[in-house]
């Protein structure tokens, strides 16, 4: 009879054991996920963070622009129907910016539609919020993603590539570097 009960106890342990790690790896594994998805698109529909500012189709140079007070770049809107709706929201306006032709932003603003949040969260998780700067986001590896309210009836999402921040620091610090050296 105790032997029965002893071996009842321990495959209900076993199995209470086995649910638990399913349960944690289950969750580990969205959090995960949705960063690699994030990672995986790489920016909105086939506009890339990273790519040549010339390969997206009905891309308009605006105006040269210095990022940060610092860095030349240039800002180009973008007017292509294949990026005028996400699923049934409008687009108003996508705008990107690119330092030596690659793309290190992209701004998307659309009809203000809770929908728009629902569907980012379904795909790359929930988001952390900022509450000093008002600002939903998701943070990758090489990029940021930036949710927040554009006036009273509008959405900007904001794709912000590391990576080309990165080479716009490097290429400043050169430039340093080199002048300090021409002493």
């Amino acid at each position: 009879m105790l032997h029965s009960y002893l071996q009842q106890y321990i495959m209900h342990l076993k199995f209470v054991t086995f649910s638990s790690l399913f349960i944690v790896f289950s969750i580990n594994g969205q959090g995960q996920g949705s960063t690699l998805e994030l990672e995986k698109r790489n920016g909105f529909k086939d506009i890339k963070l990273g790519m040549v500012v010339d390969s997206v189709k009905g891309i308009k140079f605006k105006k040269d622009i210095k990022e940060a007070d610092q860095y030349p770049a240039k800002l180009y809107t973008v007017d292509n129907p294949s990026y005028d709706k996400i699923g049934e929201v409008s687009v108003n306006r996508i705008e990107v910016k690119a330092y030596n032709n690659l793309i290190y932003e992209i701004s998307v603003v659309a009809q203000k539609d809770p929908r728009l949040m629902k569907a980012l969260e379904s795909l790359y998780g929930k988001s952390e919020y900022d509450m000093k700067n008002e600002i939903y986001f998701w943070k990758g590896e090489t990029l940021l993603l930036k949710f927040q309210s554009s006036g009273k009836n509008h959405l900007e999402m904001l794709y912000i590539s590391y990576t080309v921040r990165k080479t716009m620091k490097v290429d400043k610090d050169k430039k340093v570097d080199d002048i300090a050296n021409d002493f």
